[in-house]
């Protein structure tokens, strides 16, 4: 699979005075090189910047668009991948000020609440924005929304998986309370792989890189990842009972399958002098588990510890980006298999051009489909 990969600096609205700079690696047409519609798109939240350290290692794992392509690495080839860093700093410290309205001045959040919906709302438009960026950067002109894109004739719009590094967890967990108080509507951006092709695939407008709306956002979240977060603060974990009950019920009113992954190093969950992260991780563990049962295997919970055998340091706070493993016990139903291919559909429909597109999808060990076509030109179709 081609990508292009790069560093975006895109303001969240037209008028804005700041800029969020946004490493992606994004998938592309072998043939046009033009964007292709991914399976699914991983949105990743950065930390608070650690600079002068004169660490390889630290000063590589912070470049977004290393990040950028080690995020893509995990989930598959046909993933987009989005590094997020905020778009205001106070010396060191990430202020996620439009995803996070209730914080103070080092954006350590006060609570939060999901009145205005401000992170997905700010999600879904830099993500816009920066998807305007990246085809004017990849065709070297400016596009409309119905141009400079390949649609990869999946039978389904792309799932979203979010990831919160550091004090990005915090991103998360507004996220995660807005998604508690969302409601389930049908819209374009959610993942259901039993539309017909004609219904989904009738014009380029219902195709979607990225989604369009809140609602799309939210609703197209399958899995939550929470990778060695921490604050000098409270709140770098979600421990709201309510939301949690919330979003027990929307998975028992037919929401998609939803599953939480806390990923930890020593350097966070056995900092003795930060114990309340440690607290705050067992509280929400035991939330989620709690309302798990409820919702007949549609809320799964994992929670992974790296380089137990370490002390703590810096480092292994920022090498557990590249040590994530989604595919080693995670997924329990499907560990053993090095494959599992499995045609679930096979449609031909007469294109233009006589063009005949076979659609098979693959099931990977991740269980993420992965969509393969080829494109057969005859000299005659009836």
């Amino acid at each position: 699979m081609e990508r292009w990969s790069g560093v975006l600096r895109v303001p969240l609205h037209p008028n804005s005075r700041t800029f969020h700079r946004v490493g992606a690696s994004l998938c592309l047409s072998p043939e046009t090189r033009t964007l292709r519609v991914p399976v699914a798109n991983a949105i990743f939240f950065c930390g608070d910047r650690v600079e002068g350290t004169g660490n390889p290692v630290i000063e590589r794992l912070s470049d977004l668009q290393k990040l950028s392509e080690i995020v893509a690495s995990k989930f598959g080839s046909f993933t987009n991948a989005w590094v997020i860093e905020a778009s205001v700093f106070n010396g060191p410290f990430a202020v996620y000020k439009d995803f996070i309205p209730s914080m103070n001045q080092y954006g350590e959040p006060k609570s939060y609440h999901p009145i205005g919906f401000p992170a997905s709302t700010s999600t879904v438009s830099l993500l816009s924005n920066c998807l305007e960026e990246a085809k004017k950067v990849i065709l070297g002109t400016h596009v409309d929304t119905k141009s400079g894109f390949t649609p990869s004739f999946c039978f389904s719009q792309s799932k979203t998986f979010i990831l919160g590094f550091s004090k990005g967890g915090t991103v998360l967990n507004q996220i995660v309370t807005e998604l508690g108080f969302s409601d389930i509507g049908s819209n374009g951006n959610s993942p259901n792989v039993e539309q017909p092709m004609d219904r989904k695939f009738s014009g380029y407008e219902e195709i979607c890189i990225v989604p369009k709306t809140k609602e799309g956002l939210l609703n197209s979240i399958t899995e939550i990842h929470y990778v060695d977060v921490g604050l000098n603060s409270s709140g770098a974990y979600l421990t709201n009972h309510d939301v949690f009950e919330r979003i027990s019920k929307r998975l028992m009113q037919g929401a998609p399958q939803l599953r939480f992954i806390l990923h930890g190093t020593p350097r966070q969950w056995s900092d003795k002098r930060r114990d309340w992260i440690r607290n705050e991780k067992d509280k929400m563990l035991y939330l989620l588990e709690s309302e798990a049962p409820k919702c007949g295997g549609k809320l799964q919970v994992f929670a992974r510890y790296y380089f137990a055998d370490k002390p703590p340091n810096m480092q292994m706070h920022f090498e557990i980006i590249e040590s994530l493993d989604f595919h080693k016990n995670l997924h329990g139903e499907i560990d053993g298999f090095h494959e599992a291919i499995k045609i679930s559909r096979l449609r031909i429909e007469k294109m233009m051009e006589f063009e005949v597109v076979i659609v098979i999808l693959k099931l990977d060990p991740d269980k993420i489909l992965e969509s393969v076509w080829i494109n057969l030109f005859v000299s005659t179709y009836r």
